[in-house]
């Protein structure tokens, strides 16, 4: 039976009209093809298109960052486990960069290099994210560091002041106390305004725990963010970590907040990124590191900054800590990160065995915004510090000789021995800026050098707690109006004079529990 023409019309009608509305779209999605998989690294044919520090997404979920293009193949850094990728494995291209939550919800956790929760108090609920790498502010969107980073260590704040905006390098050897001296000005940060982040680089994870549970017990947990990868993370994740932490500090410094960072330490964050690059078959230069390390911390310590008040005049102030070993801060990975940062806490492994603490070295130490980022009470109870430490260290060396010494000589000998002495200070115990300066004042005007260097902490115990229960609002007023008066010094000094006539008393009477150089 033949086909009707109205018909024959009506399906000619419908198949022109399909041919009309067809959309001729090509897939264009690039895929590439896993040629090698090993140690983290993986090896893709196909991915013509990537970017340097692209995404790229393989099976199960998984994820990796562009870390090297080749005429006919890219490598990529994977952050997960590689065990279930296989050789021939498909990935794609995202055409998106490594971002990491930031925002308030963050304060008080503990989150690994992609911002994911490792603490166990379940997920991170913000909606807001940062690309891990982003540009330094420009020259002119910045400000002038003149506004004191308090850090509640007598050493640093009277000789070494740290600015906030600045960055401040802690070099040392191991054991030296750098990881207790950037933890100790965290905890100072309470009631200051100051959010800080940790950022932990290949420690160990027992060393982590101890560094949370001390950071609760203080309190100093509410304002702080720990961004950690750890020495059983691999390399990338490492890699990864402070680029991280930074772009987590950002938010708030571009809210106009002040933010604290700590990265401890970049010795390994650099070994983390010798050890990808070799992996990718990069070409090694000095000490087997690539050509451009300066520039993996270049960039990120630069992001550290003062920001103008057109901008909102938030900053942060970076405290990056670097191991030396066996002292030589002239090694490659030192050098380079004391070129970059405005200045260097170098921590002497023989101060620290001597019983010095902390064991800042004044004269390898060097603050490069000095004393601008200084409250005008704290140089003028500090000033001649560092000069009297020098003779003090010149005259040690010169008395080694055994020679009779004048009294001229005695008298620098001892009144630099109670100076170190007043700048012990133990761990977790930092101070308030009135604390510091009356300790500085009374023993910068030579009032302890009458008492036994072993009884200095005890009399300035005592001065402590008299000042406490007698004049209570003296620190008070100091800390508020940051100001020293005559009256003020007048009182400590009467105090204190009460409190040595008191112990003089007292030993008279007893077996010289309590020593004084007495001059009569």
């Amino acid at each position: 039976m033949g086909i009707k023409k109205d018909n024959l019309n009506s399906l000619s009608e419908i198949i022109k009209d399909q041919i009309e509305k067809y959309e001729h779209n090509i897939d264009t999605t690039n895929v590439g093809q896993i040629v090698s998989v090993g140690d983290s690294i993986v090896t893709i044919y196909g991915l013509d298109e990537a970017m340097y520090g692209e995404l790229i997404k393989f099976p199960n979920n998984q994820y990796g960052l562009v870390m090297n293009i080749e005429e006919n193949s890219i490598g990529v850094a994977l952050f997960s486990n590689d065990i279930t990728l296989k050789e021939g494995d498909t990935c794609t291209r995202t055409g998106k960069v490594v971002s990491v939550p930031v925002g308030d919800a963050l304060l008080g956790r503990v989150v690994n290099a992609l911002g994911e929760p490792i603490d166990g108090k379940g997920e991170i609920k913000t909606s807001e994210y940062r690309a891990t790498e982003s540009l330094a502010p420009q020259i002119m969107d910045r400000q002038k560091v003149n506004e004191p980073l308090e850090t509640g260590i007598k050493a640093i704040d009277s000789m070494i002041p740290i600015g906030k905006g600045q960055r401040e390098l802690i070099i040392g050897d191991r054991q030296t106390g750098k990881t207790a001296l950037a933890i100790d000005t965290i905890i100072n940060q309470k009631g200051k305004d100051v959010i800080c982040v940790y950022c932990s680089i290949g420690q160990k994870n027992s060393s982590l725990v101890q560094i949370v549970n001390r950071l609760n017990k203080f309190n100093a947990l509410s304002y702080t963010v720990i961004v950690s990868a750890g020495a059983s993370e691999g390399a990338p994740l490492q890699y990864l970590a402070p680029y991280s932490a930074t772009s987590i500090a950002e938010y708030w410094m571009h809210k106009g907040k002040n933010v604290l960072i700590v990265y401890d330490d970049l010795s390994k964050h650099a070994v983390a990124y010798r050890t990808l690059l070799l992996l990718l078959r990069r070409s090694p230069g000095r000490e087997a590191y690539p050509g451009d390390i300066f520039y993996i911390h270049s960039r990120l310590l630069e992001r550290s900054c003062r920001l103008n008040k057109e901008l909102g005049g938030g900053s942060i102030t970076a405290l990056p800590i670097v191991e030396t070993q066996a002292g030589d801060i002239s090694s490659y990975i030192p050098t380079n990160i004391i070129s970059i940062t405005d200045g260097q806490l170098f921590l002497s492994s023989e101060m620290f065995n001597a019983g010095q603490r902390p064991a800042i070295d004044s004269t390898l130490s060097v603050s490069r915004v000095g004393s601008s980022a200084q409250y005008k009470i704290m140089k003028d109870v500090s000033k001649n510090l560092r000069i009297e430490l020098a003779n003090y260290n010149e005259m040690l060396d010169f008395s080694r000789f055994g020679s009779d010494l004048d009294k001229a000589t005695q008298k620098v000998l001892l009144h630099g021995e109670i100076l170190l002495e007043t700048l012990k200070q133990k761990q977790y115990m930092p101070l308030s800026l009135a604390q510091e300066v009356v300790d500085l004042y009374v023993a910068q005007v030579g009032l302890l050098d009458d008492i036994n260097v072993e009884n200095i902490h005890n009399v300035l115990k005592l001065l402590d707690n008299s000042i406490i229960s007698k004049s209570n609002n003296l620190y008070e007023k100091i800390n508020k109006t940051k100001e020293f008066t005559n009256e003020d010094k007048k009182l400590v000094e009467e105090l204190l004079l009460t409190i040595k006539s008191s112990l003089k008393e007292e030993i008279s009477s007893k077996d010289n529990e309590f020593d004084f150089r007495l001059n009569e």
